[in-house]
């Protein structure tokens, strides 16, 4: 039988494979590409370009000023990083192909999140998706790979004025009823948008949501919580609402958390369930959870930086105002959820609950692993848990355990920050550089106005 000799078929170059998609994107009606990436506040910034654009901006990118790592959280560019500090220079914004979704919600629309890449085409010091990447591989190679997963919440309403889309009861029916609409389109929305969600329900509080988005990898939990912001704005606008993911709406509501939950596996085992260590704990897990506590001044100087971050962080309100740990204890900043038999071992996680909007995803993602990679690295040990409100103790008895307050100045979060070995790893000098400035540039525009003023300055920004 003679051998055949046809060549076999050619391998479709980047080029060619991003025509492609374009091609099909604008067959279906896709007119833009917004490519998003989060900046140093939490706020998504995107550049959209032409559909037949698309396979150019996959190349080369298109061109942003590097002065969006010291921009602050009212468009105001800080000069105090000597890094960045003239108006000169400029990046590539590049699309993540891989990730390129048509929203449904938007049909003229795709979205794609993007990396920022210096000149030479590698990832710049500043590029905040890169800065995850780095402590998925830095766990890769220890052997280990992490889960993590968001649950958002939000503020939905009729109008700028706030008035209330529903007013409750907390995980009532009727509440979704008088949201029933926009409810079923988010859902529909989301699942379109490959953004799988476990449940959505009324929180408490008056016209407050919810939504928990299934646990993946790291990288794609933060790509899907970014997505998941644009699903929820665009379907609360095609119903005639508006939505705020704002850590405080308004001085009297009880504020928005996004709680990261998080879990490190070693050969497709959740090292936080059936371990020899405390607690059904495995040792690699516990050392996890303790690397968490130790660091988690700084953790949560990333996870909720803002101004309204520390007005929200006050004990007794399930906000996680004080450094311990505890087992389903809604008032701990780290919140151990044990496997259970009805559950399984993959749902063994830890929340952290110092956690919101105005926290970069990746950057949150990226120092909470690293963290919990040092605790691992370094086998350290845990208290023991505490399953009560610390909030209700008297000082003299927190002093005595050891209770310590998380930070609740822009000071106190950056003093936190500068002191901690670690967490400046994971930064790196030049991004640890720039977050801060834009956080004193943060706290220099809010100290003079009111705490209304401060929360109405940042309710629709996120």
């Amino acid at each position: 039988m003679a051998l055949s000799t046809m060549s076999p078929p050619a391998i479709p170059t980047p080029e060619e494979l991003w025509a492609r998609a374009a091609e099909e994107l604008a067959n279906a009606g896709v007119i833009g590409v917004t490519i998003v990436w989060a900046d140093n506040n939490g706020i998504p910034r995107s550049q959209t370009v032409p559909i037949d654009q698309l396979a150019s901006s996959s190349r080369y990118g298109v061109g942003l000023t590097s002065l969006f790592a010291v921009l602050d959280s009212h468009d105001g560019t800080t000069f105090a990083h000597q890094d960045l500090s003239t108006p000169s220079g400029e990046v590539r914004l590049l699309p993540v192909i891989d990730r390129l979704v048509r929203l449904k919600g938007q049909p003229a629309f795709a979205w794609a999140p993007g990396r920022q890449l210096g000149a030479d085409g590698t990832p710049t010091p500043y590029d905040q998706r890169s800065v995850l990447e780095r402590q998925v591989e830095r766990a890769q190679d220890a052997g280990l790979t992490i889960r993590a997963g968001y649950e958002l919440e939000f503020y939905l309403c009729k109008d700028a004025e706030l008035t209330p889309a529903h007013r409750g009861p907390a995980y009532s029916p009727t509440a979704l009823l008088r949201v029933d609409e926009f409810a079923a389109q988010l859902l529909s929305d989301l699942n379109a948008d490959g953004v799988p969600v476990g449940q959505l329900h009324a929180e408490h509080g008056p016209s407050r949501l919810k939504i928990s988005i299934t646990a993946t990898d790291p990288v794609s939990a933060a790509d899907r919580q970014m997505l998941a912001r644009q699903t929820i704005h665009a379907a609360a606008r095609a119903q005639g609402l508006r939505a705020s993911f704002a850590p405080v709406v308004d001085v009297a509501g009880i504020g928005n958390v996004w709680r990261l939950h998080s879990s490190p596996w070693r050969r497709n085992k959740n090292l936080l369930m059936d371990g020899d260590g405390p607690h059904g704990l495995s040792n690699e897990g516990a050392g996890y959870l303790a690397g968490l506590l130790r660091d988690l001044p700084a953790i949560a100087a990333i996870s909720a930086p803002s101004v309204p971050s520390l007005t929200r962080l006050r004990p007794s309100a399930f906000a996680g105002a004080y450094a311990f740990w505890g087992i389903g204890n809604r008032e701990a900043p780290l919140r151990f959820l044990p496997s259970t038999a009805m559950l399984g071992p993959s749902h063994a996680n830890i929340e952290l609950t110092p956690s919101d909007a105005s926290g970069n995803p990746y950057l949150a993602l990226a120092v909470v692993i690293g963290a919990g990679l040092a605790g691992v690295e370094e086998k350290l040990t845990l208290p023991d848990p505490i399953q009560e409100d610390v909030g209700s103790w008297p000082e003299e008895r927190r002093s005595k355990e050891g209770i310590r307050r998380l930070p609740i100045s822009t000071d106190e979060q950056l003093t936190a920050l500068q002191e901690n070995p670690r967490i400046a790893a994971v930064l790196g000098p030049e991004l640890a550089g720039a977050f801060a400035a834009v956080r004193r540039s943060d706290h220099l525009w809010a100290q003079d106005r009111s705490i209304e003023d401060v929360i109405d300055g940042h309710r629709w920004l996120y």
